[in-house]
């Protein structure tokens, strides 16, 4: 046994007391994914190696063949777990060990359900899967030795959960990581290697490297027991370089929960094999549920990259634009040289036709599943809408494509719920309607109610409601879908087009033009509030409303600009009043001018409440409609 120096006791950082906490008294439904955390981390450990002995072999310390033993011994109730990967040093065991990186764990338990097992598999997802250990053992040691530094420089971690731990420096000849779990009482099932070979078997399977078990062996009476001997119990081999025959969906989701450190099955993958020009294997999956940092757009993302089976990067971004980040999966090349850098992916050629079609991809299989699975896609869209909606102003090639993904609410639905595509809307589309209708808005009940609506309630023409703060931003990317262009129905001066008879026209002409003296007194008291007023052609039932001009900021892109620190130009409203309103009908005979004033800005202020927007000057509005109800009582 090595003499061990240096020995100290640390405490954890709160957060992962809070975390050994809930993993020793709450989290037991699903015991056995410990194993599966275990060797998910021995998995990376010995892929981080591969890929640093790719520029210094000599940290392999003449040892290449890579792999995971498990093993278990009944009398002493431990189970061990060890890989000749990448290890760790003293700082290395503090750090990864003592503290969680980011905040790991605010995130998880905001993101906890009550129900247990479904917690349980959060773990993963937080890289904070090591500490499932102390799900099953009371104690757990881990011997480790960075690779490339001295045998003496191995390290000794040691824990009872119990809100500190120890740590010394001891000599280790082999690199890698070796844990000891000491089990709990209770726990002796998993002291016992058919119960292993069973985990193994269910969770790991798919790990591309051999996960070892000591065979069973016995002695007869009086002799000496075997040397031990040791076999792989997984298939030890690429999932994606398998054939797609040759695997079960089982195997797919098992290996989609290893690289996405997720608990739930995906919603879907596609797996390919490219050959010709380029030569490649890519499996790619759709996840059920969006990640903690999906809204970080600076937050790791991309898939995993190999080449030639080696694993190369963990995250590599280059293969899918931005607004993709949510895919999981894997890409192996054999077209990219090993020691390939984030740097040169980021420029090579190679990866630009790579992107394309991999993006084209996902797509397909998003298409795929809105047309074959529409209540799945429901819950997509429900997790990843606002970042597919970032797609038509990133990825112009496929912006038609994206946008027949696209899902809103419209006036058809009562619920505000976002179910509506393109097509659908198309499909229900007026005979001679050629536009398709939109309004934003910051909620769902101010748009649904919004007067803006009111004559195309009263000619039965669907508009899509759009709510998302991103929705603005959107429109001024998506311009046409199907050769149909879109219509913001607050914006410029509404044209409906054949949906009007020559008849509507022309009335609305005659309206306007007897009108012309109301429009000049209004535009007279209103004076620099508004660039413009005019008759309007949208009102059945209100007597005013605000509308946009066609260059102009909407409220959401103001929002969002001033928000972000950057000056907003400047805009007025255009203020449309319907002629057949009382309101109107009593302000256009109303002979005092002062009382003419002040009912005119109190239509304008209404209308800019029922637009969303907030008043520049409450307590004027609030004088002047007070002053209004006094002399209506007296």
């Amino acid at each position: 046994m090595s003499v061990e120096t240096q020995k100290e006791t640390l405490g954890f950082q709160t957060e992962v007391k809070q975390l050994l906490h809930l993993m020793i008294h709450s989290l037991y439904s699903n015991k056995e994914i410990f194993l599966r955390e275990l060797i998910s981390n021995a998995s990376d450990a010995v892929d981080k190696l591969r890929f640093e002995a790719l520029s210094k072999p000599e940290l392999l310390e003449g040892g290449a063949e890579l792999k995971i033993r498990v093993s278990y011994d009944r009398d002493a109730k431990t189970v061990t777990l060890e890989d000749n990967g990448i290890g760790m040093s003293r700082e290395d065991a503090i750090t990864h060990l003592g503290t969680i990186a980011k905040s790991g764990t605010a995130d998880f338990m905001k993101n906890l359900s009550g129900d247990q097992k479904k917690d349980s598999h959060l773990i993963g997802q937080f890289g904070v899967g090591f500490y499932s250990a102390f799900i099953v053992a009371d104690k757990v040691e881990v011997f480790s030795r960075r690779a490339g530094l001295d045998a003496s420089e191995g390290v000794h971690w040691a824990s009872k959960g119990e809100g500190e731990f120890e740590i010394a420096t001891l000599d280790k000849a082999d690199r890698g990581t070796r844990i000891v779990l000491h089990l709990k009482s209770g726990e002796d099932e998993f002291a016992d290697g058919w119960r292993l070979r069973n985990i193994i078997k269910k969770y790991s399977d798919h790990i591309a490297l051999p996960i070892e078990l000591p065979k069973e062996q016995s002695a007869a009476e009086g002799e000496e027991k075997p040397a031990e001997e040791w076999e792989t119990v997984n298939r030890a081999s690429a999932l994606w370089t398998r054939p797609r025959t040759e695997i079960k969906d089982e195997e797919y989701q098992e290996f989609y929960k290893h690289i996405g450190h997720d608990y739930e099955n995906p919603l879907s993958w596609s797996h390919n094999k490219v050959e010709g020009k380029l030569e490649y294997s890519s499996l790619l999956y759709v996840p059920a549920r969006a990640p903690f940092d999906l809204y970080q757009r600076e937050a790791p993302k991309g898939l995993k990259l190999y080449v030639q089976r080696v694993f190369v990067m963990d995250q590599a971004e280059s293969f899918l634009p931005l607004y993709l980040r949510f895919i999981k999966g894997v890409v192996d090349s054999n077209d990219l040289s090993l020691n390939v850098s984030r740097e040169i992916l980021q420029k090579d050629p190679i990866i630009d036709s790579m992107k394309s079609a991999l993006t084209k991809r996902v797509l397909d299989m998003l298409e795929k599943l809105a047309k074959n699975e529409p209540e799945q896609y429901k819950g997509f869209w429900k997790n990843f809408g606002q970042v597919m909606k970032e797609g038509p102003a990133e990825d112009f090639a496929n912006k038609e494509k994206i946008a027949g993904l696209l899902r809103f609410a419209s006036t058809q639905g009562d619920d505000g719920e976002q179910v509506v595509s393109l097509a659908d809307y198309l499909a229900r589309a007026k005979e001679g309607q050629d536009k398709i209708y939109y309004l934003t808005g910051e909620t769902y009940a101010q748009v649904k109610n919004s007067p803006h609506l009111e004559v195309f309630r009263k000619k039965g023409i669907e508009v899509l409601l759009l709510t998302d703060r991103i929705d603005e931003w959107l429109m001024s990317y998506l311009t046409e879908f199907d050769g149909k262009s879109f219509v913001d129905v607050a914006r410029g001066d509404l044209d409906l087009g054949n949906l009007d008879s020559e008849e509507e026209k022309k009335e609305a002409e005659e309206v306007a033009k007897s009108k012309e003296g109301l429009v000049e007194r209004i535009k007279a008291s209103l004076g620099e509030a508004v660039s413009e007023v005019r008759v309007s052609h949208r009102l059945t039932d209100s007597p005013a409303i605000l509308a946009i001009g066609e260059q102009d900021l909407g409220m959401q892109m103001r929002q969002i600009l001033e928000a972000s620190g950057q000056k907003v130009p400047d805009s007025k409203p255009i203020f449309e009043f319907n002629p057949a309103h009382p309101l109107i009908e009593k302000l256009d005979g109303e002979q005092s001018e002062e009382r003419f004033g002040d009912l005119s800005h109190i239509l304008f202020d209404q209308a800019a409440l029922a637009a969303g927007d907030s008043l520049k000057d409450p307590a004027a509005y609030v004088r002047r409609l007070n002053k209004l109800l006094v002399e209506l009582s007296v």
